[in-house]
């Protein structure tokens, strides 16, 4: 039989003390906007903005390679070379599969096998935890800290930039922003959101109590960044 038990004055009090301050909650007004002043003060010329991108990240032990357009594919072969990389994984369905993909069809030989990543982890953790190197796609940068911003999607996951030991990234010079704040606002992340929104500044290291540093321990112990150069088209 339903409870048709009456409710005290107790809980009737309770109840409506909770509906109003929910209500109250719903109407409050918006707070006022934060003074940015002296986060927007911070501008560069694009070409100065790369160029701290590059001093920044190569003092924190990444090695940063210029190349165009046009000469990536020269650059990438000679890095691929210098690193020893025999297996690269790349994003399933990424830019980056379909641009290393037209290399390795032109020069085979100097270019490293390209294994794509497609399987859910369950699938891949021994790729992921076996093969050499993986390369991803940077969606922009930060001038001010030298940060790469890598975001995750579904052609290229998170673990792709995380677990193998080392890390290639493709960034190109137009899209590097002056500030963290300028590239969330430009870039509308308020609107649309990965589930995990990557902050690079340099390979994984870490410290113990005796302060001796090592590489690697929570990601990569390797970074190289191919900085694209495309400012002769775009400023």
């Amino acid at each position: 039989m339903p409870d048709t038990t009456e409710p005290t004055p107790y809980e009737t009090l309770t109840r409506s003390n909770i509906l109003q301050r929910l209500k109250q909650r719903t109407v409050r007004e918006a707070p006022e906007r934060l003074n940015y002043e002296v986060i927007e003060s911070k501008q560069w010329e694009p070409r100065e903005r790369a160029r701290r991108v590059q001093e920044l990240l190569t003092a924190v032990h990444t090695e940063v390679v210029e190349c165009t357009e046009r000469s990536f594919g020269k650059v990438f072969r000679g890095v691929v070379a210098d690193q020893g990389i025999q297996r690269l994984l790349v994003g399933s369905g990424s830019k980056l599969e379909a641009k290393l993909g037209s290399l390795k069809k032109r020069t085979p030989q100097m270019i490293p096998e390209l294994v794509p990543y497609a399987e859910p982890l369950e699938q891949s953790k021994d790729l992921l935890f076996g093969i050499e190197a993986g390369i991803t796609s940077v969606r922009s940068g930060i001038a001010e800290t030298g940060t790469l911003v890598v975001w995750p999607t579904p052609q290229e996951p998170r673990l792709l930039s995380l677990v193998p030991p080392l890390h290639l990234a493709v960034l190109y010079a137009s899209t590097i922003h002056n500030t963290f704040l300028e590239a969330m606002t430009r870039e509308c992340w308020s609107q649309a959101m990965p589930t995990n929104a990557l902050l690079i500044s340099g390979p994984s290291k870490t410290a113990d109590i005796e302060q001796t540093l090592v590489y690697g321990v929570h990601g990569p112990k390797k970074l190289v960044l191919f900085l694209i150069d495309d400012l002769r088209t775009k400023t």
